[in-house]
């Protein structure tokens, strides 16, 4: 039985951690009443005297939290952006490599994976490995999520009755090209440039479409898009992440199909010149609170897909 406490439980990501954990008999959650959860004192108790802590934070409070952390063995999954590349910790994407995977079940400090940046890498970091696009290549990298994405406030905008017209239409942000997962995807990835990002949000809950388009002329060492699909098929045939043939959607590909799923789903499209490189997931799942417990379950010896929907219903 482990002891877990969950610092900013009531956020999005928090309020998802905690309803998955809540049934759970090989774990204890630990709580703090209303009126402390933002007392450094009594959080400072908590988190020394639990067995893992997820911090659901803005990154510097995540910061002071892992500062208010004196019990080494305390482990911590952070899903903030604080130390996501931050080589001392893990990042916690297992599927990535028998490394990744291997640092996680060893470390007390495990980055949780920020929900754009988690298509990108995932699609970007095997093409980077296998030495088929070069680490100096520039990329750009489109991604369509549902409005759940911007946490509370905007989940209330949305929901309004009396909501303006504004969001009724897709919206693209991140104009200034200065995205917090920016860093994320560069470093994680090794590539040398961020790549120009289009985040978008659009009227739905939850679910996210991440594309990155590729030009083959720019591939290495004669690489077509069938080598791309290889390499795919032999690294995502896990339960949770998974290279599919076609979309099979009468040639579209809905972004919300995840909703509230756990997996995620990697689709190469297009053809011999211009290559689609797609992964489909829950902006709220494997891009934050499935990755979270899906890590959880890694570091506590578990079957790793404990408590994660993984089945399409």
């Amino acid at each position: 039985m482990k002891n877990i406490f969950i610092d900013g439980n009531a956020g999005t990501t928090g309020l998802r951690i905690n309803e998955r954990l809540k049934d759970r008999n090989d774990i204890k959650l630990l709580t703090l009443p209303d009126e402390k959860r933002k007392d450094p004192q009594a959080r400072k108790e908590m988190l020394n005297s639990c067995d893992i802590a997820f911090l659901c934070l803005p990154d510097d409070a995540a910061r002071e939290s892992v500062s208010l952390i004196e019990n080494p063995s305390v482990r911590v999954l952070d899903t903030s952006t604080a130390h996501r590349t931050n080589p001392d910790w893990a990042y916690g994407f297992p599927e990535l490599s028998a490394a990744h995977r291997e640092k996680i079940l060893n470390s007390n400090r495990i980055a949780v994976p920020g929900c754009h940046a988690s298509g990108f890498i995932a699609l970007v970091y095997p093409l980077i490995e296998s030495g088929i696009i070069s680490p100096d290549a520039l990329l750009t990298c489109h991604s369509l999520t549902g409005y759940s994405g911007g946490g509370k406030k905007m989940i209330a905008e949305y929901e309004s009755d009396e909501r303006s017209e504004i969001y009724d239409s897709p919206r693209q942000y991140g104009l200034s090209q200065q995205h917090k997962h920016l860093k994320e995807m560069k470093a994680v990835t090794g590539i040398n440039n961020p790549p120009a990002f289009c985040p978008i949000v659009a009227d739905y809950y939850s679910g996210m479409l991440v594309t990155v388009p590729i030009f083959s002329q720019y591939l290495q060492n004669g690489a077509g898009i069938d080598d791309i699909r290889k390499i795919y098929f032999d690294k995502y045939n896990g339960n949770i992440v998974k290279y599919k043939v076609g979309p099979n959607e009468n040639g579209f590909i809905c972004s919300n199909k995840l909703s509230f799923n756990d997996t995620m789903e990697i689709y190469v499209e297009g053809n011999c010149d211009r290559i689609l490189l797609m992964a489909r997931y829950d902006n709220l799942g494997k891009g934050a609170s499935g990755a979270a417990i899906q890590n959880l379950n890694l570091i506590m010896g578990v079957e790793e897909t404990t408590g994660l929907v993984t089945e399409l219903k």
